[in-house]
This record gives C-alpha cells, sequence and structure tokens, in this order.
C-alpha cells in the first residue's frame, strides 16, 4: 500500500480541517501551531517500520490517525447504543486523544523516529523498511507524546492524558496496573482509554489487511472528513433509555445503519449531505 502526492496532501489537508473544526480558541491555536511545525515530516512519515506491521510508507502516519480519529467516533457511538456510560467524557477529549495518541512517532523537536533503512538486506528479507533514528533518544511513544503538547503549551484532561498514556492496551507492560485492577475503587472511572485503545487496534488491523490482501473500497471511507463538530454532534447516537414503557417504532438512524453494516455509500450521502 502506498499514497501518492495527491493523497499525502488531501490527507495533511484533511487532518488540518479537523482540528480547525473540533476545537476552538486557544487549544486550536497550540494545535494548530505544533501541527504546523511538524508539517514538513509529519506528512511524509510512516505509521510504523515494517511493513507487516501498518501503514510502513510515506505518509502513513497521517493516514493512520484519520482512521483511529474515524473508527473511535464510530465506536463512540457503538458502546452508547449498548447502554455504556458516556457522561464523564466528551466527544470533544476522545477526538483530542485520537488526534494525538501516536504523535511521539513524529519523533522529538529536532529529529524523526524513523528514518530510511539503508540496509536492502534487511528491507528485503525482514520488511524493514525504516528503521529507529539513533539521533532520537529513546522514548515511549505515549511519554513522548505527551511531552511534545505539553512542550507546545496545549493543555489536557485526565482523560485526555490517560487515554493517550495507556492506549496501547496491554501491548505494554507499563498500563497493566490501569487495566488489571482487582480492585473496584482502582478501575478505568472512564470508557474512553478502552474505547480509543480498540479504535487503535481496528485502524491498525484494517491498514494491516491492505497490505496482506490489498484494498477495498469501503477501507477508504472517511466519517469525518470536513465536517463541522455541531454537524458531527447531531450524529451521536441517542443513548437508550431504561424506561419500561414501551417507546414507539421510529426509523433507525443514519448513524444507527451505518454502525449496523447497512449500505455504507448512500448512508453517507444522507449523514453529510
Amino acid at each position: 500500500m502506498k499514497l501518492n502526492e495527491k493523497q499525502i496532501i488531501e490527507n495533511w489537508s484533511d487532518l488540518i480541517k479537523r482540528i480547525e473544526h473540533q476545537f476552538s480558541g486557544e487549544r486550536q491555536e497550540k494545535l494548530l501551531e505544533m501541527y504546523n511545525h511538524f508539517a514538513d515530516r509529519m506528512m511524509f512519515a510512516p505509521a510504523s517500520s515494517r511493513e507487516h506491521y501498518h501503514n510502513c510508507f510515506p505518509g502513513g502516519y497521517v493516514d493512520h490517525v484519520l482512521r483511529v480519529m474515524d473508527c473511535a467516533f464510530d465506536l463512540y457511538n457503538s458502546w452508547m447504543m449498548q447502554g455504556a456510560h458516556t457522561d464523564n467524557y466528551s466527544v470533544e477529549e476522545l477526538m483530542f486523544a485520537a488526534l494525538n495518541h501516536d504523535l511521539g512517532k513524529v519523533g522529538d523537536l529536532d529529529n524523526d523516529t524513523y528514518v530510511p533503512n539503508e540496509s536492502e538486506w534487511h528491507r528485503k528479507n525482514q520488511g524493514a523498511l525504516y528503521t529507529v533514528n539513533p539521533k532520537t533518544e529513546f522514548g515511549l511513544v505515549p511519554d513522548r507524546s505527551l511531552f511534545l503538547l505539553q512542550h507546545f503549551g496545549i493543555k489536557y484532561s485526565w482523560n485526555e492524558f490517560l487515554g493517550i498514556r495507556i492506549h496501547d492496551g496491554m501491548y505494554e507492560e507499563a498500563n497493566k496496573p490501569y487495566l488489571v485492577s482487582f480492585n473496584p475503587d482502582s478501575r478505568l472511572r472512564s470508557n474512553l482509554p478502552l474505547i480509543l485503545h480498540q479504535a487503535d487496534m481496528m485502524a491498525s488491523r484494517v491498514e494491516w489487511e491492505r497490505w496482506k490482501y490489498g484494498e477495498n473500497g469501503l477501507q477508504n471511507v472517511r466519517t469525518l472528513t470536513d465536517v463541522p463538530k455541531d454537524k458531527m454532534m447531531k450524529h451521536v447516537a441517542v443513548k437508550p433509555t431504561t424506561s419500561s414503557k414501551p417507546t414507539p417504532e421510529k426509523k433507525p438512524s443514519a448513524a444507527s445503519q451505518l454502525n449496523s453494516g447497512a449500505d455504507t455509500s448512500k448512508l453517507f450521502d444522507e449523514l453529510f449531505k
């Protein structure tokens, strides 16, 4: 899977528009400042170093971030429709964490995390198209993500911090105390980190399948491209009620039909017309 120059530019434009749509005020200004600072590097960064991981190609990072944001929004609706608690975090917090969950993969302030692998043997036999830049000091991706955010003066909530910090789930041993608890008082109090982890896993799986089997039309669908925040919020699923009274049957919303696997092309025309 590769992206051409036009696709890379379109993805970058999509990312910037999402920042403009999803956030406001000082937070938006500082996010735009940071992303414009990294534009030349981030636009062409891969999402991983080996082709059998996910999105190991120029522009793969931004493509991955956009997909995680879409998956997170879709999963938020799915969790709500199943009756999950959503009152102690916001959609904006979820979008912020999704946007910045892998920010540390870009590298530090001066150096890229991944650089092209000069060893033809490793490229051919191991699929290691990139290698870790020795100029970049070691750091876990979530930790570097949080460092870069604070460096640019971008404030974040505890929900956003935790979502970014443990988005790798049990793949990272340091996350275990947050995710494995036998004490009800120490369990996660928000579902945001769980939704983000699922979104990241879903996006990564889709991207691996594109490499393994070739892409299909649905894999290129973008849920939130050029969608203002107020329009997006109109398509948040209606939280189920616990009332025992029978409710009148109504036509499923476009968002709920979308989650059920209905005709996607027609639903997107309705959802974002």
